[in-house]
């Protein structure tokens, strides 16, 4: 794998990234953002473009990329971001903070940030580009989709079913053996007990449906 990587995004989500990331495997790191943030810096790394200028980066060899955007509600954007990676010819390498905890008979696709005291345990499948967030737990034979979000504290017990593009809340509880739809979001702080359809918004204890799209 090459030693040269590039984020695309330069918030807060991107101080959490660089704070996981081995520099002993990318030792050059350059960050993409809005025009106006070119020549900041987000913890000593240059924003050195926008997104116009990927196409020039990916043909000086940094061949990586690692979408640092997080999300609120929806995961949009991040797919958008992926599809003009992929075009280019973007790799897409996985970064998992060295305190995670990752059981080895679980599985990361690619794009996916796993950050600090995370742990995904044995038999669970996390979907690309997914967001596992600070201290959430994973249990046993899980099945998380593509570009979901699970923001820090979210606890899903085992053989959990997460559909993709879905975004979980700061702190939520989820039931063992409850399905999850896609597109969906679950407050913070809920308690989920039952399986939550697709395409919906959803909170509380217990956690119910407020609002369908």
């Amino acid at each position: 794998m090459g030693n040269k990587l590039v984020l695309v995004g330069g918030g807060g989500h991107c101080k959490s990234i660089l704070s996981s990331i081995d520099i002993n495997v990318y030792s050059d790191i350059v960050i993409v953002d809005s025009r106006e943030k070119v020549g900041d810096t987000v913890d000593g790394i240059l924003i050195g473009g926008t997104d116009d200028d990927l196409p020039s980066l990916f043909n000086n060899g940094y061949s990586n990329a690692f979408i640092a955007v997080g999300t609120t509600s929806s995961n949009t954007n991040r797919q958008c971001i992926y599809e003009s990676l992929k075009k280019i010819g973007f790799s897409f390498p996985s970064i998992i903070d060295p305190s995670a905890i990752i059981a080895k008979s679980s599985m990361i696709e690619e794009g996916v940030f796993v950050g600090k005291n995370a742990v995904v345990n044995a038999g669970s499948r996390i979907g690309r580009f997914c967001i596992i967030n600070t201290g959430v737990i994973v249990d046993h034979d899980c099945s998380i989709g593509s570009f979901v979000h699970l923001s820090p504290g979210v606890i899903l017990s085992g053989a959990v079913t997460v559909g993709n593009n879905t975004h979980i809340g700061t702190g939520a509880c989820v039931k063992q053996c409850v399905t999850i739809g896609k597109n969906t979001t679950i407050g913070m702080g809920s308690v989920v007990i039952g399986n939550m359809p697709s395409n919906c918004t959803a909170f509380g204890v217990p956690c119910i449906v407020r609002e369908e799209s």
